[in-house]
């Protein structure tokens, strides 16, 4: 109904001989044809996401063991035909620009694609991502996928607070939902609660999902404390409890009562109802925007022509108007204009700001590390465990900075559309803020064995420093009648002895901290340095964004008044036969035009109407 409506407004203007404007509406629809609805399913390690994946599509795609973590996140969408993609980052594409390697297989059957994926996406598989995986894509013959739902099973190796959980943040401005799913055997941790607060700012569909209903009796009571702590945190997102095992028992018995049991029809009617309507909501009125923009444009050049030749002798004011309005037109195309500057400073400002807010947090997790080698002693012992909370950190901080980017972009966004606000509605773009995956790609810190410190090495330490003791101390007693092996001498020797060894082993822990040290800063520098130029390329893209949509915008508003003012005076020109004819076409070319909005506003409920959505369908069994 949507393209339909665009196609219509495209054979309404063609003969108006508008290419720019024909351009518009062609974007908007490649916008309906292409958009997808992604919904993100994230939540701690072992909560169940995968088999809520499976249970929710009906289909056995992404790895299911008790034993085995999800590594790699798996995008499924809808296909004809079972499709595996892997896809994998490059180093730069023919233009210079980082691109993706795809590779595709269709020779799966549907009940063993997650065996294979498994290959891919597991951490038992594939550890620490060896294969180089950035995401595998699935496609499968799904109705609830046909509408453009696109489900998403993110990492959860490492839970929230792990470099995985990071990379999932900063991928929340690229979703539609976000369901956060956490089984019924306790109530909700802190940082499960944080990452509900960040992700209502971002995403404008939050919700979540208590699994694992058929496995703990008291599951009713965690749903309410987890309520509570909703309430408490002030966090809007539904709570929906489901089982994934009955759900799954009832897609392959067909059983309808058991799906009931399930919990899973209400899942489906939130991704119905708030999820793949909204979106839909979302494409209407941006559609309606674009045609009604359109024709508005064409509408009023006409409207400028109708009354050149209904008074002759007015159209030189007409001709004033019309021109001072070209100018103010043309003006918004000028880097002087308004907009610009606005563009131009708040895209200089928010650069400096995010590069401030980024070294003030790399700073402060270097001090802390720091802090913690100083007291931890010698810090090879514990390497392993300081190292993975110095990358959870530096993850966690390259990810609130991308996302208070993100929302200062978008600010940034409505700020410059605000000038055209003045004259018209301006929508405003998709913005391309992609994370960061500076992180993944940082040198690993190291902190080489160097001396070994064994209890041989002891033992000569402390016979280097004994024979200096006994010597010295020996030497002294011969002064006095002793000989060179007395208790005197013995004694020192075994003091000095202990006090070297002790001296050393000092020596040799402070050089281990130092370099421990300088791994940090290494490492922590290096993320910095790559997280702030993929910041300032994700700003750079985003004033390119704005400065091509709104330019557009301008270049039409200035052709269509430059159009309306060479009609007027034209007009002048004209005979009254030619005046005739035109006064008798233009009231038909407008009424066709509001015809066409009058059409197209229907696309968007009015105020206090409500969208029916559609029935959702019961399970069928897996194929």
């Amino acid at each position: 109904m949507t393209v339909r409506a665009v196609d219509l407004a495209l054979a309404t203007i063609a003969p108006y001989g508008r290419p720019d404007l024909e351009a518009r509406l062609h974007q908007a629809r490649a916008r309906l044809l292409d958009d997808r609805v992604r919904v993100l399913v994230v939540g701690e390690f072992k909560q169940g996401k995968s088999l809520l994946v499976n249970a929710l599509l009906s289909a056995p795609v992404c790895p299911v063991f008790d034993d085995v973590a999800t590594a790699v996140s798996t995008a499924v969408s809808y296909a004809d035909e079972p499709v595996l993609t892997l896809v994998r980052a490059r180093e730069q594409g023919p233009d210079g620009l980082p691109a993706q390697e795809r590779t595709r297989r269709t020779d799966i059957p549907l009940h063993e694609l997650s065996g294979v994926v498994a290959g891919y996406v597991t951490e038992a598989r594939n550890p620490q991502n060896a294969q180089g995986l950035t995401g595998v894509e699935i496609g499968i013959p799904r109705t609830i996928l046909q509408a453009g739902l696109e489900v998403v099973d993110t990492p959860g190796v490492g839970g929230l607070t792990s470099v995985h959980g990071a990379a999932t943040m900063a991928a929340l401005p690229s979703a539609d939902a976000v369901l956060l799913v956490s089984d019924a055997s306790q109530e909700y941790t802190a940082p499960e609660l944080e990452f509900l607060r960040q992700a209502i700012r971002l995403c404008p569909n939050v919700a979540c999902v208590l699994t694992k209903t058929d496995m703990y009796p008291e599951w009713r009571r965690i749903a309410e404390l987890d309520r509570r702590h909703l309430r408490e945190a002030g966090i809007d997102a539904e709570l929906i409890a489901v089982s994934s095992t009955v759900r799954w028992q009832a897609v392959v018995t067909a059983d309808a009562a058991l799906n009931a049991e399930s919990g899973f029809p209400a899942l489906e009617t939130y991704l119905a109802q708030r999820v793949l309507g909204q979106a839909d909501l979302l494409a209407r009125r941006s559609t309606v925007h674009d045609v009604v923009a359109v024709t508005d444009q064409l509408r009023d050049g006409l409207r400028a022509e109708e009354s050149s030749h209904r008074d002759p002798n007015g159209v030189q004011e007409l001709i004033r108007s019309l021109r001072a309005a070209q100018e103010r037109a043309a003006a918004l195309k000028e880097r002087s204009a308004r907009w610009q500057h606005t563009l131009g400073d708040g895209v200089a400002d928010l650069n400096a700001d995010i590069d401030h807010d980024l070294r003030d947090r790399m700073r402060e997790i270097t001090r802390l590390a720091e802090e913690e080698i100083d007291d931890g002693g010698d810090p090879t012992r514990n390497w392993d465990q300081l190292s993975a909370w110095i990358q959870q950190q530096v993850a966690a901080a390259a990810s609130t900075n991308f996302l208070w980017a993100t929302q200062r972009a978008r600010f940034l966004a409505g700020q410059v559309a605000a000038h055209f606000a003045e004259d018209r509605e301006a929508v405003l773009p998709a913005l391309r803020t992609e994370a960061s995956a500076a992180v993944g790609a940082a040198r690993e810190m190291r902190v080489r064995d160097g001396e070994p410190w064994n209890v041989g090495q002891q033992a000569l330490a402390g016979l280097r420093g004994g024979y200096i003791g006994v010597l010295m101390f020996g030497l002294l007693g011969t002064f006095v009648g002793l000989s060179l092996i007395n208790p005197f001498s013995i004694g020192a020797g075994l003091l000095l002895g202990g006090k070297t060894i002790s001296d050393e082993r000092r020596r040799i822990v402070s050089r281990r901290q130092g370099e421990a040290k300088t791994a940090v800063r290494r490492y922590v520098d290096d993320v910095t340095f790559q997280v702030g130029k993929d910041s300032r390329d994700m700003l750079r893209d985003v004033q390119r964004d704005l400065r091509d949509h709104f330019g557009e915008l301008a270049e039409q508003l200035n052709t269509s008044l430059k159009d309306s003012l060479a009609t007027a005076e034209r007009s002048v020109k004209t005979t009254e036969g030619e005046r005739t004819r035109r006064l008798a076409e233009i009231p038909e070319q407008i009424a066709a035009l509001e015809r066409l909005q009058q059409r197209v506003r229907t696309l968007v409920p009015a105020a206090g109407e409500q969208q029916v959505p559609a029935p959702v369908a019961v399970p069928v069994p897996a194929s």
